[in-house]
């Protein structure tokens, strides 16, 4: 396991690569450019954060955080303000320690997010993930106005081991997820994981479809705990923010799976969703494989953007 989290570390800094280009680069340059801590100097800080898609926001407190505790320390050098700032960063992203609560109840985990941002493969990685660490797992495959999305579920289901409960193209996905609660009671299943449409597009309809699998999970499974997880393409900046927003107005949102890290120069946004929106980011994926989505660790990726080696 260690090992595994090595290895995703590594595939994390290298995934980070471009935002850290982005990021990282102009902040040293200021730090090594400017020879007194003053207001251009905070100002040109504001700028890489905001340019590195950490938004205005989350930047604004960061860099308030910051003056605070320059003034606090008494500190005159910028260069001694690397780490402060560092610190800031990791202060807006805290995952509370309830944020897995799934894990260790029966539970039933509804996944949202709109086409194209990995959703279906990151519930398939998800279930993977609860299947290793001894879960009995089923699918729900409820996104059910893509015609590809029960396919590529059942392959998902197929590599990690796990149940799938499908329906008909186009059927009702509220009545997907009744047979599946259906099958989770009968298998005494510990976590049935719903993939379910997200046309943000039409919200209307998108709100009442889940409030249907709501009232269904409420009267057929009310023992179950249950857990709202979007996902979000990181690649796509402050429109997955946005899109964060729109899904948390119709649905109460627990978590986020943040897509597609590898290789983008947003990946700020990590920060920018859990400090604005006050919803944690509880996996990352940087990769294809089965094992490239992990739980976000707040500490592990700032240090992987700022590409600092932690001693075990």
């Amino acid at each position: 396991m260690a090992e595994e989290k090595v290895g995703f570390f590594k595939r994390l800094v290298k995934g980070l690569t471009k935002t850290r280009d982005s990021i990282v680069s102009g902040i040293d340059s200021i730090f090594s450019g400017f020879s007194s801590i003053d207001d251009d100097f905070y100002e040109e800080i504001e700028e890489i954060l905001v340019m590195g898609d950490i938004g205005i926001n989350t930047t604004t407190a960061i860099i308030e955080n910051l003056k605070k505790e320059v003034n606090e320390r008494h500190i005159k050098e910028p260069s001694e303000c690397k780490q402060l700032l560092i610190d800031s960063i990791k202060k807006q992203m805290a995952v509370g320690e309830t944020a897995y609560e799934f894990e260790h109840r029966k539970s039933v985990i509804l996944v949202i997010g709109v086409n194209g941002v990995g959703k279906t493969t990151s519930v398939g990685k998800l279930a993977g993930k609860l299947k290793e660490q001894g879960k009995r797992v089923i699918l729900a495959a409820a996104d059910t106005f893509r015609a590809a999305a029960g396919e590529q579920l059942t392959q998902w289901a197929g590599r990690a081991g796990v149940e799938i409960i499908g329906g008909q193209s186009g059927a009702d996905p509220a009545s997907v997820v009744y047979d599946a609660v259906a099958a989770a009671k009968a298998r005494d299943a510990d976590i049935l994981i719903c993939d379910t449409a997200g046309r943000l597009h039409n919200k209307k309809n998108l709100m009442e479809e889940l409030k249907k699998i709501y009232r269904i999970l409420e009267k057929e499974y009310p023992e179950a705990y249950l857990e709202t997880l979007v996902v979000l393409d990181g690649t796509t900046g402050q429109n997955a923010l946005a899109q964060a927003r729109q899904f948390n107005e119709v649905a109460h949102i627990n978590g986020i799976i943040l897509t597609k890290l590898d290789g983008t120069a947003k990946g700020g946004i990590a920060v920018a969703i859990e400090s604005e929106l006050d919803i944690p980011v509880k996996y990352i994926g940087v990769g294809e494989g089965i094992d490239d989505l992990q739980k976000f660790d707040s500490q592990e990726f700032v240090n992987a953007l700022f590409n600092i080696t932690v001693d075990a």
